[in-house]
């Protein structure tokens, strides 16, 4: 049986994918969470965060200790994590949100490594960047630019405030809408700022020789308000122009982050992939 890896997207760690993992666990499926470059472990907070009194000009004008970060460098890391996991041996990828462009430049970096590529509302940008989505018709609606403190341009990272308390309702809106308030609250208090602009920036191609011969799923969100269900079931579409199989389409009724509301249905989705 193939080991799971588990790869978070933008703001997240490897502490978002618990409850899947236990699940997993409980079917006998061995995984393990992982933290991509500019994230949790690997995180690198402006120090105008933890200032006092807080400055919001200061936390806005900052720069980025994640800017050096490209959805390139991240996926090197990406596949020295999976190599190093799996001994070697294909592993099931599973990537959500942002997480998506890193696991799909791996793929295409060494796809010897994949046994299977799981989706989850996630970026699969196959032919450029993850950042030239944010303007077209099938991602209207989001919210998650509307957290954003700072341009991201200026600062070199999409930055958010997860320690303003008047910004948890739309932050909660945004990624857990149907996520029980408890859990909801406590996941947004471990969001790190910042979300490393070269990862959605950076243009790259996959081939059909390489990426294109794994095989592919992907879970549709259909309440989900980061990245709208039309633009999830695009990237699905987009995939199937380059990869030899077509992507498995499983759809659940949640918001952004089933890994919280729906850890068993998404553990299921998984397992059934391994």
């Amino acid at each position: 049986m193939p080991t799971v890896i588990l790869v978070h997207g933008f703001w997240h760690g490897s502490w978002c994918w618990s409850l899947v993992a236990e699940q997993l666990a409980a079917s006998g499926i061995p995984s393990v969470a992982v933290d991509l470059d500019g994230h949790g472990l690997k995180s690198h907070s402006p120090r105008s965060r933890w200032h006092r009194p807080f400055d919001p000009a200061a936390f806005a004008a900052e720069p980025s200790g994640t800017s050096p970060v490209t959805a390139s460098s991240a996926a090197v890391t990406l596949v020295q994590q999976i190599r190093v996991i799996g001994g070697g041996e294909p592993c099931v990828v599973v990537a959500h949100s942002m997480g998506g462009a890193v696991a799909t430049a791996a793929a295409e970096l060494e796809p010897s490594l994949f046994a299977h590529l799981v989706y989850v509302s996630a970026f699969a940008p196959v032919n450029g960047a993850a950042a030239e989505y944010s303007a077209s018709p099938e991602n209207e609606g989001e919210t998650s630019s509307s957290l954003l403190v700072a341009d991201p341009l200026v600062v070199g990272a999409a930055r958010i405030d997860a320690g303003d308390p008047g910004r948890h309702a739309a932050i909660r809106e945004t990624f857990y809408g149907d996520v029980d308030e408890a859990t909801a609250k406590a996941a947004i208090s471990l969001l790190t700022p910042d979300g490393p602009l070269g990862i959605p920036a950076e243009a790259f191609a996959v081939t059909a020789d390489r990426y294109g011969t794994i095989p592919h799923s992907y879970v549709v969100c259909t309440k989900d308000n980061a990245i709208p269900p039309a633009l999830q079931r695009r990237f699905v579409d987009e995939i199937d122009t380059v990869s030899v199989m077509p992507t498995k389409v499983t759809e659940l009724d949640c918001s952004h982050s089933p890994f919280l509301s729906q850890p068993a249905a998404l553990a299921a989705v998984i397992a059934g992939t391994c």
